[in-house]
């Protein structure tokens, strides 16, 4: 969502790093550029221009006009704005509590929002932390809305309560509230029905419903597409029914993120939550801190972390990776691999977590078919093929490249940079299946937490080979600090293959040629 303001604030900031001395001059053209890029990603006008005028005082001040690194100090005061812009350095605003241990929350938004599939993935969320929550659907103008609730809790294993018979949306809220208390559960989350505009019948129906139940927490779901509109739909509900946060929804579209960056400013409530796509798990809590660095191309390490952590099976992570230590690695690995980092996300989302990946890697090549089209490879290849790669001689590939509905070479590109993995892995390997560090990383390890207990699973993401020309993210996560781009070759250097076994004719010449 943010790539457009993501690419231009991190070509602005590139060009002070260097700096050794700052001019006003220099100054006042970065502020008309940071400028230009604000507005252009739809950011309220009034709000840019505040933004502006309070970063350029600072940026002038003598702290950094008199330092040894104005450039380096810039930099940081642009984050630093930035951060405070989407809500300050606090961290995760967190749900309000009722002293009671029951609480209900409340979404609301309008139709098209993503209200109903938000609701199954907050559950899901709060279920996933300890907590036992029931959703009910109240919408009771929407055709099969209930029915739309009731599938997505079932897949997700969290109770739900449907009165699809009954068309008094405040009744339903109370017998659902009645159900929740009555299977102990502490969390009830009731998605309300929306409109294409918010009218004062739908308002009105909305206070009844707030009234019979006494939320303690109200939360508007905004779609991050209609732009500079969500800021004016969220101080509509502000004004009627009153919020206590947000929800932002499809932050993986292609949205120019002016919301995100106007709506905390302009009502003064904080986003709680995002959503990063359309499955049930796509949903995260918001944070400021990290959402500024994503945009300025700092990555976001922690969030990585605990995305794997969530998503990866940690035991079989473990036993992968003693596989690649003790040279048994093989093609079900990779399979299996590919699998738990599809659970992650897009590539784009998580190439965006990895710091001074900015501007390393073509975004354009993180097509998410990729993937999938290196699973169908796998796939097409016998179980023997699988486990003993090295037996894939010439008339094999061009059979498994047939199956997949590929190009041979791409079978070559593939096979190439899975042996690249294997040959990198042993190097780090201390000959017992064991892991042997390189030098100082155990130090630094340390202080960024990435202890055996700090990386979770990471290790799932052993191998990322294969993805294209995104052959330089192979190993990421594995352990071991390289930067983007170091551990593979690129697609287009990985075109050829010439290592494994060819055919007859082949050899002869190879045997011709060394007589």
């Amino acid at each position: 969502m943010f790539e457009s303001l993501s690419q231009k604030l991190q070509n602005i900031t590139s060009k002070m790093r260097g700096k050794a001395r700052v001019s006003e001059s220099d100054i006042k053209d970065m502020m008309r550029e940071i400028r230009m890029a604000l507005l252009e990603a739809d950011v309220n006008y009034g709000v840019v221009k505040e933004f502006v005028a309070d970063m350029s005082e600072k940026c002038k001040g003598a702290d950094v006009m008199e330092s040894f690194t104005p450039g380096q100090q810039i930099v940081k005061i642009v984050r630093d704005s930035l951060t405070e812009l989407l809500g300050g350095e606090e961290g995760e605003e967190k749900l309000n509590v009722s002293s009671s241990g029951f609480n209900t929350i409340i979404l609301y938004g309008l139709q098209g929002a993503g209200k109903t599939t938000t609701a199954a993935k907050l559950a899901k969320l709060l279920k996933e932390s300890g907590k036992k929550p029931m959703v009910v659907s109240v919408d009771v103008h929407r055709p099969a809305a209930a029915q739309q609730l009731k599938v997505l809790s079932d897949s997700i294993g969290v109770d739900c309560y449907i009165d699809p018979e009954e068309k008094d949306a405040v009744k339903i809220a109370r017998d659902g509230e009645g159900k929740a208390r009555y299977m102990l559960c502490n969390y009830l989350i009731i998605d309300t029905a929306g409109r294409t505009v918010a009218d004062e019948e739908l308002m009105e129906e909305l206070r009844d419903i707030a009234a019979a139940v006494n939320p303690t927490e109200k939360l508007l779901v905004v779609d991050a597409m209609i732009g500079q509109e969500a800021v004016n739909v969220a101080q509509l509900f502000e004004q009627n029914i009153g919020m206590d946060g947000f929800i932002m929804t499809k932050l993986d579209g292609d949205a120019r993120g002016g919301a995100a960056l106007s709506i905390r400013k302009l009502t003064n409530k904080p986003i709680k939550y995002i959503c990063t796509g359309e499955k049930v798990e796509a949903i995260e809590k918001f944070y400021p801190q990290r959402m500024a660095d994503r945009i300025l191309g700092m990555g976001d390490v922690v969030s990585l972390i605990e995305k794997a952590q969530q998503t990866i099976d940690e035991e079989e992570a473990l036993k992968t990776m003693e596989r690649m230590m003790g040279s048994s690695y093989n093609l079900d690995d990779l399979y299996a691999q590919f699998e738990q980092m599809k659970k992650m996300g897009s590539l784009k989302d998580i190439v965006g977590m990895v710091p001074g990946a900015a501007g390393k890697v073509n975004e354009d090549d993180l097509d998410d078919k990729i993937v999938d089209r290196q699973m169908a490879i796998i796939t097409s290849m016998t179980k023997k093929e699988r486990r003993s790669p090295s037996i894939l001689n010439a008339s094999r590939r061009k059979r498994i490249a047939a199956g997949a509905g590929v190009q041979v070479s791409d079978v070559n590109k593939l096979i190439a940079q899975y042996e690249q993995t294997a040959k990198l892995m042993k190097q780090f390997s201390n000959g017992k299946g064991g892991f042997k560090m390189p030098k100082g990383f155990a130090k630094q390890a340390a202080k960024m937490g990435l202890t055996k207990g700090g990386m979770g699973g990471m290790g799932g993401l052993g191998n990322m080979g294969g993805l294209g020309k995104m052959g330089g993210l192979s190993g990421m996560g594995s352990g071991f600090p390289q930067s983007m781009g170091s551990l593979a070759e690129s697609q287009d250097d990985a075109g050829e293959y010439s290592g494994a076994p060819v055919g007859r004719r082949d050899r002869k010449k190879k045997r011709k040629g060394r007589r």
